[in-house]
């Protein structure tokens, strides 16, 4: 399973776990990593003395490669910076934001800079800003996402006729053979997030992880357009959004009503009526809470069995 990514992440397969908010802590990162693949942490939810003191917890549980992700619009982003320079991470995903801003400033201190993008637009403009790869997220995936609603199998494809560096395929890819699919379709390697919020290791609370192993089909939605879309598991507060623009509420009225903390209430605390619970479509097909190894070995396994399948017919 060598190729562009394995290669340029020095890691055994090409899988990386996505830097969720509220579940992408040091024990998440380090297990994944230690399994063959890359693991994130996620700076969106961690102060920036937070995110020094996973990274270290990190480097002690593990000595192989991970990264973090940072949304570029959140706030300190550069401290955020400062202190994965200091602390000598070597990858770096960023999202939400322009890639110019920091890509150069990273990549000059010896940093691999990954950009998350939605559409081919942001495709280009990511490898124009000269980062080393791309996760193309289709509108499958949970959490922030883009506003085009282009699916992961449409968007991959389309960004393989116009982009020369790797790419990553997000959004509803939960195992072996949704990989193998990404990969034929052109991607080098893929970036789950919703599995991996269903294991042991995830830093959620134990009352959203149950959730997303209850979810059926349907059971989540993209919704938020005006502010910054978000896929969300229904319940009370999706119900009051819902609500809201069934009056036709603007979007100060939305702002107020998200208000502050929903995503920590939901996925961190365990609320699950008033708090903001994000998780991607194929949490219909996620069905139990294991460890994070045996998530990555059940996919490799899928995967190459799958793989024997198309190309032997056994």
């Amino acid at each position: 399973m060598q190729n562009r990514i394995t290669e340029l992440f020095q890691i055994k397969y090409p899988i990386i776990q996505a830097g969720m908010v509220w579940a992408s802590g040091w024990k998440l990162a380090s297990a994944v990593s230690n399994a063959g693949g890359l693991g994130l942490l996620g700076a969106g939810s961690m102060y920036p003395e937070v995110l020094r003191e996973h990274i270290q917890k990190c480097k002690n549980a593990t000595d192989k490669p991970f990264g973090v992700n940072v949304p570029m619009l959140y706030p300190n982003v550069k401290e955020i910076f400062e202190i994965i320079e200091e602390e000598e991470v070597r990858i770096v995903f960023t999202s939400a934001g322009n890639p110019k801003t920091w890509t150069g400033y990273l990549k000059e201190r010896g940093i691999t800079v990954v950009h998350v993008v939605s559409s081919l637009k942001f495709a280009i403009k990511a490898q124009e800003a000269r980062v080393d790869a791309i996760v193309t997220e289709g509108f499958e995936a949970g959490g922030h996402n883009g506003r085009d609603e282009t699916t992961t199998f449409v968007l991959i494809p389309l960004v393989k006729e116009k982009i020369q560096i790797p790419i990553i395929a997000a959004g509803g890819i939960a195992t072996g053979a949704g990989m193998l699919a990404a990969m034929v379709l052109g991607a080098d390697g893929v970036q789950i997030g919703s599995r991996f919020v269903a294991t042991n290791e995830a830093s959620s609370h134990i009352n959203f992880k149950h959730q997303v192993v209850k979810a059926q089909e349907g059971d989540t939605l993209l919704t938020l357009k005006e502010l910054t879309p978000v896929r969300l598991l229904k319940n009370k507060f999706y119900s009051d959004v819902q609500a809201a623009y069934a009056r036709d509420a603007k979007p100060e009225e939305l702002k107020i009503l998200l208000g502050r903390g929903r995503a920590k209430k939901g996925m961190f605390e365990g609320d699950l009526e008033e708090g903001e619970l994000e998780i991607g479509q194929v949490s219909s097909i996620i069905h139990d809470i294991k460890p994070a190894k045996e998530i990555m070995e059940e996919i490799i396994d899928q995967y190459n069995g799958c793989l024997n399948l198309l190309c032997n017919g056994k």
